[in-house]
């Protein structure tokens, strides 16, 4: 495919260019490398070192991966140079980018991207709602990688959980390098999101408004009194009907928007403070009337 494994290329304008074997980093012999599974780096052989120090290639040393065979490129960063001679180690998410198996051939040459100003990503669930500063995370996660690449879907591991993001937009071009740079980030709403809908006030059912409160007349201890001494009760002491108040419960709004405090004085209450403070007043000005006499005598 590429005229044999491990086999350089002719430098085109001192550009690295390579075939290798690709696997994933759970294939990597020796222990557990969880901070590349979780980054945008590859780990490579040292003959590739060799190689990039000869041809002076400048720093940060970017890489673009092409899978010929399907059609498919992203981008990426070299963290280690520890490989085995002819292997590359790749994380789980740029493979499944690039849709290659292990131990498929995959082709690498040294770019020269971009600075990096603006990118727009998409979660692809809705859980990445419940993070409480998402682009905090973002950022954070953002510095185990070194380019980003328009139409990668990235992983990023927060809280033990993997989140994966759409890399839907990036500026000024379809590639470009995240290395100290000052990037602004937007975020589309994920997938599957949707808007939760409030209905309106006017399509709801009017809130019927309803009195604070009924006054009921009622007649206690009804019927016919009979006088102790057996003399006729005379008529004007008949029962006379007591008024009494019976409160009604409103209705609520429950269209009523939430945070906002409103204050209804279009319905005034039932108040009998003022009738007792009436009666309390009339009696004061009846007590005490007539003519009154000192108990001191006047001198003559």
């Amino acid at each position: 495919m590429f005229g044999g494994f491990n086999m350089m290329f002719p430098e085109h304008g001192r550009r690295f260019q390579n075939a290798y074997k690709c696997y994933s980093v759970s294939m990597l012999p020796g222990n557990e490398r969880q901070d590349v599974e979780k980054g945008g780096k590859i780990i490579m052989p040292p003959s590739a070192l060799d190689q990039l120090s000869r041809l002076n290639v400048e720093y940060p040393m970017l890489f673009r991966l092409t899978n010929e065979r399907k059609n498919r490129k992203t981008h990426a960063g070299v963290l280690e140079f520890v490989a085995d001679e002819g292997k590359i180690y790749l994380p789980h998410w740029m493979m499944r980018n690039l849709l290659l198996e292990e131990g498929d051939f995959l082709f690498i040459e040294s770019v020269s991207l971009p600075v990096a100003t603006f990118s727009k990503f998409q979660p692809q669930n809705s859980d990445f709602l419940d993070i409480t500063n998402p682009k905090a995370v973002l950022e954070n996660a953002l510095r185990n990688f070194a380019c980003l690449t328009t139409g990668d879907l990235i992983a990023i591991k927060y809280n033990q959980r993997i989140y994966e993001l759409c890399v839907l937009e990036t500026k000024p071009g379809d590639a470009v390098s995240i290395i100290e740079c000052d990037m602004n980030v937007e975020f589309e709403a994920p997938v599957g999101y949707k808007e939760p809908t409030v209905a309106s006030r006017s399509e709801s059912t009017p809130m019927e408004e309803a009195p604070i409160d009924t006054i009921e007349t009622v007649s206690l201890f009804s019927g016919e009194g009979v006088r102790l001494d057996g003399k006729k009760k005379k008529d004007n002491q008949l029962d006379e009907p007591v008024i009494r108040k019976t409160a009604v419960r409103g209705i609520p709004d429950y269209n009523h928007p939430i945070g906002l405090i409103k204050f209804d004085r279009s319905v005034k209450p039932i108040s009998d403070m003022k009738t007792a403070q009436r009666v309390d007043e009339e009696e004061d000005e009846n007590m005490f009337h007539g003519q009154g006499f000192s108990l001191k005598k006047g001198r003559k």
